[in-house]
């Protein structure tokens, strides 16, 4: 082998995880593009900011800190499309349990376990089913029905999806007596094994939290009060060293430490996909401006009548981007509402259905009787399919399924897989109805699998959210007022511990001292510093809180952030007002 084609192998090989995951997100850049890409963005990054700490602070601290960021750049660039990867892949594992539940539920009706995985791949266009109908189509024409290989693909992330793959193939081997037993265990195994990996990873994020609380918050937080005082002790602070570790470095910090909580959730349970071709659920433009304009107008306003004129930025730009949030995703969060208040009703109308089809009535017959009885949301989609069959004299799937069928504008999965699993049953009659209860039942435990989910996760999900919330902008608007009675009783002493806005410790007369803490750490440009640090850490943590409960969802990432920032900067103004009021 030549030199030339042994380097080629060893940058393949060094290529190949993000290969991997270019590949699983389904982008058709190569893996060279990206690893040009965070050069070029690295030495760009590493130029900029070089350039504007040797504004600041000189040329030595320039040099290092251009390196460390071009480095760090480069390096994120080549390792954001992996993370992205393992994320989505954590995404697609939170439909293991459901794509299991389909193929037990095909098989009872069914034990074909080839028409099994077709039905499967046919009722539902999650990742994870993608996934599977790839392997499939590599299987074709030959002995295997495709399942094995694609349990195997993704037995690294989740082995409980191949041992339930190896249930069901056994479960369509053995007699009809051990068959029920076979797929009882393919459904335990999938269920146990998504308890278990939440249940680990609820206990192994705590500490981890716990740091982020602690070097996050508390600690950055709490020595805003005691900054003025720091030349005292020979420790040279100016306002641009301030805003650099507030603004840059800490942020960073709890952006790595996040990703990495994230990354390592084995199990997600995203809320139900709404695209942007839904009727109902595309934000305007021209609203979201207005709404964003007009809250940080008012809020602007109403800061300037109660507190200092440097608190209106802060208010202005929480409230306003707050609002604009909100304004923007708040469709998508109602489409979501209706969504889960239909699936609420679901488990109960398919027991109605089974329950008839078991005494011996059609699935169609079935499915009228229980629009007429079913309430609420739920009742109106069954009225609606029964009406589309009718009306167009189509199969119960079609009434549910088409483009502009009772399912078009409710993007429910789960809905749609039970759709599904009607019309099979409907081509099979009365031995059906046992199976369609079991699906009333299968819904159910997907229920309680996801509550226990987030219940084991609510502690640190609402920890999490009432710092960003409360607890980080009441220490921080405390810790400014407290910063600005000492500047004011360090003044008043005479500027004993002043020191100049350079950073050096002062030296010159009391009058200079003086002048060069008001200049330094006036309250407020301290305040904008650590106020935009709030909403920094309003937006993260409630990013965070929210990606741990339900995955890297936007919608929902956007809203809560959108709640979080006009509370978070309420409370710092607020807290600034009450501690400088007592001080």
């Amino acid at each position: 082998m030549s030199p030339r084609d042994s380097s080629r192998q060893r940058t393949d090989e060094e290529n190949a995880p993000l290969r991997c995951a270019l590949w699983f997100l389904e982008s058709d850049l190569a893996p060279e593009t990206v690893v040009r890409a965070g050069y070029l963005a690295g030495v760009l990054v590493g130029l900029g900011a070089g350039a504007a700490t040797v504004r600041f602070f000189g040329i030595l601290p320039g040099v290092l800190v251009g390196t460390t960021a071009g480095l760090l750049v480069s390096t994120t660039v080549e390792y954001v499309p992996r993370w992205l990867a393992r994320v989505r892949r954590t995404r697609s594992l939170g439909d293991a349990t459901a794509l299991v539940g389909l193929l037990v539920l095909r098989v009872r009706l069914d034990p074909s376990l080839e028409r099994a995985v077709r039905f499967a791949i046919r009722t539902d266009e999650g990742r994870l089913f993608r996934a599977l109908d790839a392997h499939v189509r590599r299987a074709r024409g030959g002995p295997e029905s495709g399942l094995a290989a694609f349990a195997a693909d993704w037995r690294p992330y989740f082995p409980a999806l191949d041992r339930a793959a190896a249930q069901l193939a056994s479960a369509t081997t053995v007699p009809a007596g051990r068959r029920e037993r076979a797929l009882d265990r393919a459904m335990d195994a999938v269920v146990d094994g998504t308890r278990e990996e939440m249940a680990a990873y609820a206990s192994g994020i705590r500490s981890p939290v716990t740091g982020i609380y602690a070097f996050g918050v508390l600690l950055p937080l709490a020595l805003v009060g005691v900054l003025p005082a720091a030349p005292a002790a020979g420790v040279p602070v100016s306002l641009p060293a301030v805003a650099l570790a507030y603004l840059v470095v800490l942020p960073i910090g709890l952006l790595a430490a996040g990703a990495w909580l994230l990354a390592r959730r084995p199990v997600a349970f995203p809320p139900p996909p709404v695209t942007s071709a839904h009727p109902d659920a595309s934000g305007t433009v021209p609203r979201t401006i207005a709404v964003a304009g007009g809250c940080a107008a008012a809020a602007w306003l109403c800061a300037g009548l109660v507190a200092p004129d440097w608190t209106r930025a802060i208010t202005a730009v929480g409230v306003g981007a707050g609002g604009g949030l909100l304004s923007w995703f708040r469709p998508v969060e109602a489409v979501r509402r209706r969504v889960r208040e239909v699936e609420e009703g679901l488990p109960d109308a398919l027991v109605r259905i089974g329950q008839r089809v078991a005494e011996g009535d059609a699935v169609e017959t079935a499915l009228e009787r229980a629009a007429a009885d079913a309430t609420g949301p739920t009742g109106d989609v069954l009225e609606d399919a029964v009406a589309y069959g009718q009306t167009f004299r189509v199969d119960v799937r079609t009434a549910f399924l088409a483009r502009d069928g009772a399912l078009a504008t409710v993007p429910s999965p789960r809905f749609r897989r039970a759709a599904g699993l009607l019309g099979v049953a409907a081509r099979i009659g009365r031995p059906a109805g046992d199976v369609i209860l079991d699906l009333a039942t299968h819904l159910e435990e997907l229920d309680r699998i996801e509550t226990e989910a987030r219940g084991r996760l609510s502690d640190v999900t609402g920890t999490l959210s009432n710092t960003a919330t409360v607890f980080g902008p009441l220490v921080g608007g405390a810790t400014v007022a407290l910063s600005d009675r000492i500047r004011a009783v360090d003044a008043a002493a005479g500027g004993s511990g002043s020191f100049a806005g350079t950073g050096t410790v002062g030296g010159g007369s009391k009058q200079e001292g003086t002048a060069a803490t008001e200049a330094a750490f006036a309250t407020g440009d301290l305040g904008l510093v650590i106020g935009a640090y709030v909403l920094v850490l309003a937006a993260l943590l409630t990013a965070l809180a929210t990606g741990i409960e339900r995955g890297l969802d936007p919608a929902s990432i956007g809203y809560r952030v959108g709640r979080a920032l006009p509370i978070a900067s309420a409370v710092y103004v607020g807290s600034f007002l009450a501690a400088a009021a007592v001080l």
